[in-house]
């Protein structure tokens, strides 16, 4: 998932700024805070565009290529003309606007953590559909993260049709698969 978000701050509402003073990085935040933050950018935001790509893209073309087209994606659904896009740590290549990378701009940037919000609540909502799709993998506890248990699931039933096939992980090399 890839998110792309644009607020025009001049006519964001004091219930809009306030609403938004606690963004930060998705990761900052629990599971309970996104979910109430999503629908809270949504309405702020003068546009916003979140892109997914499948397992099979991302085999591929591999995942930093894959994450990098469809930022640009994203970013492209946004943009307007005298746009500044505001990018979390690299640049975009072949946007055609202004842009700028941001080192932790999730940390620094609204529109860089509203994205970042969009973004996994939006995966996180996807894996959770993904686990009633493929039962035993546990996708809705993980959401896709390597944890003890989503290693043992691999290793009880090999990979679902969601895991990809091209993932290098010290965390996954000690799995027969």
């Amino acid at each position: 998932m890839a998110a792309a978000v644009l607020f025009d701050y001049e006519r964001l509402s004091l219930r809009d700024v306030r609403s938004l003073a606690v963004l930060n990085d998705s990761k900052q935040h629990t599971p309970e805070a996104r979910d109430e933050l999503y629908p809270l950018v949504m309405r702020a935001a003068t546009r916003a565009a979140i892109v997914s790509r499948c397992v099979r893209g991302i085999d591929s073309r591999g995942l930093h290529v894959t994450n990098v087209a469809a930022l640009r994606d994203a970013l492209v659904r946004v943009v307007r003309p005298g746009t500044l896009c505001l990018t979390d740590g690299f640049r975009v290549p072949a946007i055609g606007h202004d842009q700028r990378a941001v080192i932790d701009g999730d940390e620094t940037s609204a529109a860089i953590a509203a994205a970042s919000i969009l973004a996994k609540v939006s995966r996180d909502r996807y894996m959770k559909r993904a686990d009633a799709l493929h039962p035993g993998w546990e996708f809705a506890a993980h959401v896709g993260y390597s944890t003890p248990e989503h290693r043992d699931a691999i290793e009880r039933m090999g990979v679902s049709p969601l895991h990809r096939r091209s993932f290098q992980s010290i965390a996954y090399q000690q799995l027969a698969l």
